[in-house]
């Protein structure tokens, strides 16, 4: 799948850039309910639209479990995928990731354990991949990216809206209605018809 870092250098879009329907997700690394979106709800079935040409993914990975849980393993993984763009192996990284997430009170995320995870994508693993990840090359992109997650509302009196977060077309699925986000069925229904619309 194509995938590339944004113009305004904070987000990652996966997909056929022409895809008339974006969804833009908000997710930090160390986030259990991401975890659950990702691995059984709605990632899957983006999956399966990326590969049709219909649907457009942009990520916005913040890091703020960090902060609020002590560590810095959110902000590794998300300089760690940052750097497997320049690979060309940002989606199956991603997918790596939360399939083997720590729980969420350990600060799991180390070099040693995300270079351990990128030899499962074949390609990955490289001096440079390797370096950037050791030596937080890609520091820049991980703060501007919280900056942007930070930037785009409150939840439980919190900067950022929460994680996952999902914006479809520029509209918010409200958190209200954020269940819909982990029931594949429900969340494939909705797509289908956001994408009918919009062809």
């Amino acid at each position: 799948m194509p995938e590339q870092v944004e113009p305004d250098g904070t987000s990652i879009l996966v997909g056929d850039p022409q895809a008339r329907v974006t969804v833009h997700l908000y997710e930090d690394p160390r986030c259990p309910y991401c975890e659950e979106f990702e691995t059984s709800g709605g990632g899957p079935v983006l999956t399966k639209w990326i590969l049709r040409r219909k649907v457009k993914v942009e990520y916005t990975m913040a890091s703020f479990l960090d902060g609020r849980l002590g560590g810095n393993g959110s902000k590794k993984a998300v300089n760690a995928l940052r750097a497997a763009v320049e690979e060309g192996k940002f989606t199956e990284y991603h997918a790596v990731l939360y399939q083997n997430q720590p729980s969420e009170e350990v600060d799991g995320f180390a070099d040693a354990r995300l270079l351990q995870l990128a030899s499962k994508v074949k390609g990955l693993r490289s001096p440079s991949f390797d370096t950037a990840v050791k030596s937080m090359k890609y520091r820049d992109f991980v703060d501007s990216s919280e900056k942007v997650f930070a930037a785009a509302g409150h939840y439980n009196g919190h900067a950022g809206p929460g994680t996952p977060t999902a914006e479809v077309n520029g509209y918010r699925i409200p958190v209200e209605y954020s269940g819909l986000l982990y029931k594949a069925d429900l969340f494939d229904r909705y797509l289908a018809r956001v994408i009918g619309a919009a062809t």
